[in-house]
């Protein structure tokens, strides 16, 4: 994976019909298990949703992630609640949104720590106690693709002091 990759990622909302094979689904947990993790926790868990009606359950219970439900699959991350579970969480929700580019699929991180619905995805997930709801992952192939501007490193950049 060279640096263009990271260049390249975009979130993406939409998708086209094809189903995302079960390989590249594992593919992505796989990938995600090697996210640094304080103290080497890995409090990390992965709930795979590909069920239309569990993709619609899902959308429906977002504020913003109602495209959940025309995605080809949604990956919950929960962590147990340790110390840095949301550190831990984050960096495996960046860990698979990168391999899901180096894949050829779309993704898009919809937030979940905090949310009021975090609690309601736990259930309907079955989730036990003890886990908290770091974040949503819709996937599936891209029906198109919207690249953002990005700030130059020079606006932002700032060597010795601020």
């Amino acid at each position: 994976m060279g640096l263009a990759l990271l260049k390249e990622r975009t979130s993406v909302r939409r998708y086209t019909e094809r189903p995302v094979e079960r390989e590249k689904l594992e593919q992505l947990i796989d990938a995600a298990r090697f996210a640094p993790t304080a103290r080497n926790e890995q409090p990390w868990e992965f709930v795979v949703v590909t069920r239309k009606e569990g993709l619609q359950k899902l959308a429906d219970l977002t504020d913003h992630g109602r495209f959940i439900a025309g995605a080809g699959a949604c990956i919950a991350v929960f962590c147990r609640e340790t110390k840095y579970y949301l550190e831990d969480g984050s960096a495996a929700t960046t860990y698979l949104l990168l391999a899901a580019e180096a894949l050829g699929l779309g993704a898009c991180w919809i937030a979940g720590d905090k949310k009021e619905y975090a609690q309601e995805v736990q259930r309907l997930l079955g989730v036990p106690d003890g886990y908290k709801l770091v974040s949503l992952i819709s996937l599936g192939y891209p029906a198109e693709r919207n690249p953002k501007e990005k700030r130059p490193v020079a606006s932002m950049l700032h060597w010795e002091e601020f």
